[in-house]
């Protein structure tokens, strides 16, 4: 049978081309209307044909050079504008324009991002194997730096978490991985955060997805957690039969200290199997009871 494997999560990546549609409407009509202009210039004779052509083509090519530096950033984008090659400034979002062929610019999403990080093999350090995946969620705090100072951060933060993770849980025992899980998320994203922050990044929050354990130690564990309920269950019992044997104890001095106390249990006894029909109840008096084994102990033949 196949191993299963995990499927995860791929957000959206890159930049959602916006002004298309705008550049292509500010592009085609000038040009529509220049060329319908020549075209009527060319049928009066005032201009001819191939002048009217080449003019169009010409100055259809230039606009659409000026137009093409239109750009459009969305309300959660900004832009990073370089001017042949240095940094210029940071723009969006809404309309951004740059200049054609100086200048470019790349749009970085500044909402809250999330990288998976795949299921890392570990050894804690009682010397367990274990296999771990998480969630790193991050934001963009300064456009600039996550530009210039780091070639790709998505990649370097993705790598980096995982580095975090090994170092993190292999300096815990197995017993701290497993309950201590709040406290490792914290000490991990703490990594993460001192180092990317000199990336224009900000954490904000990591989550252990899972953790597994070889089988056998599993049915160990399982094993191991069995024998403890059943100490406690045990332990509980025999409380119990103890606070019973007092109780039991203390209610028979009771009803030797007091005969008529003795008498109404029995009553109460005898009420509570009356109302069941397939009982059949022979009364026998306490007193003679009591009359007989006095009389047997005077006349019991002496010893020696």
């Amino acid at each position: 049978m196949s191993e299963e494997v995990k499927q995860y999560a791929k957000p959206a990546d890159g930049h959602i081309s916006l002004g298309g549609t705008l550049r292509n409407v500010i592009c085609v009509i000038p040009i529509a209307v220049l060329a319908l202009l020549f075209y009527s210039l060319a049928n009066r004779g005032t201009v001819s044909v191939p002048v009217a052509i080449g003019s169009v083509i010409v100055v259809g090519f230039l606009w659409n050079v000026i137009v093409s530096g239109i750009r459009v950033a969305a309300q959660w984008e900004k832009g990073v504008v370089l001017r042949l090659g240095k940094f210029r400034c940071v723009r969006g979002p809404g309309i951004v324009y740059i200049i054609p062929i100086i200048e470019n610019v790349q749009f970085l999403d500044t909402r809250v991002l999330v990288v998976n990080i795949p299921r890392q093999k570990v050894i804690t350090k009682d010397n367990v194997p274990a296999e771990i995946d998480a969630a790193l969620f991050y934001l963009i705090a300064d456009t600039e730096k996550a530009v210039i100072t780091i070639q790709d951060f998505k990649f370097a933060v993705a790598q980096y978490a995982q580095a975090a993770l090994r170092d993190v849980v292999g300096g815990l025992s197995l017993d701290e991985l497993l309950s201590e899980r709040e406290q490792i998320q914290l000490l991990i994203k703490k990594h993460v955060e001192e180092r990317v922050k000199d990336w224009g990044l900000r954490v904000d929050s990591l989550r252990l997805q899972d953790i597994e354990l070889p089988e056998d130690l599993k049915r160990m564990m399982s094993r191991q957690a069995s024998a403890e309920r059943e100490k406690r269950a045990t332990i509980t019992k025999a409380e119990g039969d103890k606070l019973a044997a007092a109780n039991l104890a203390e209610a028979a001095k009771i009803m030797a200290d007091s005969p008529i106390t003795l008498q109404l249990r029995t009553l109460q006894t005898i009420d509570g199997l009356g109302p069941n029909p397939s009982n059949t109840v022979i009364l026998f008096p306490a007193q003679l009871g009591e009359l007989l084994q006095r009389f047997k102990n005077q006349h019991a033949p002496e010893s020696g």
